[in-house]
């Protein structure tokens, strides 16, 4: 149990400093709408890893952190930034939201008691007893993900 424990500090410590690298390195290009490969630029990543933390994973962790086994529906990023994005919203507004809602997951789950992590929710398409851990872990990859992208563009 020690090592779940340790494990989970470690997972909570790195979600806070990855997003803030994540913040810094969107900040770090001079023109936010540079293109950085395709279509993708720092600002649209930026809305982009906001928006699946707000309604994907982040609403995932939160949702089975204060219910009983809720049940999600898959969420389709591509779809949903045709849909949402607003390329007018300034990037500050956008990162420091972002951050917010980071930081105050962090808070409630190095608050809650352990059993907290094995809470269980369903998905419609990944099946059943699927904990908040995974959630958490999941948001944690994709955040992580698209700060390598935007690593990877920035020291080109």
């Amino acid at each position: 149990m020690k090592e779940l424990i340790e494990y989970r500090e470690k997972l909570l410590a790195r979600f806070e400093e990855a997003a803030k690298e994540f913040c810094d390195v969107c900040q770090s290009f001079d023109d936010p709408f540079a293109n950085i490969g395709g279509e993708e630029t720092p600002h649209r990543l930026a809305f982009l890893v906001r928006g699946v933390d707000r309604e994907a994973y982040g609403l995932r962790v939160r949702r089975t952190l204060n219910e009983d086994d809720p049940g999600f529906t898959n969420f389709d990023p591509q779809a949903w930034m045709t849909e949402h994005y607003d390329r007018d919203e300034p990037l500050e507004n956008i990162l420091n939201e972002f951050s917010e809602s980071i930081h105050e997951m962090c808070k409630l789950l190095a608050k809650g008691p352990q059993p907290i992590w094995s809470r269980l929710s369903h998905h419609d398409v990944l099946g059943k007893e699927l904990t908040l851990q995974l959630w958490a872990e999941r948001d944690l990859a994709h955040i992580e993900g698209h700060l390598a992208a935007l690593k990877r563009a920035e020291n080109k």
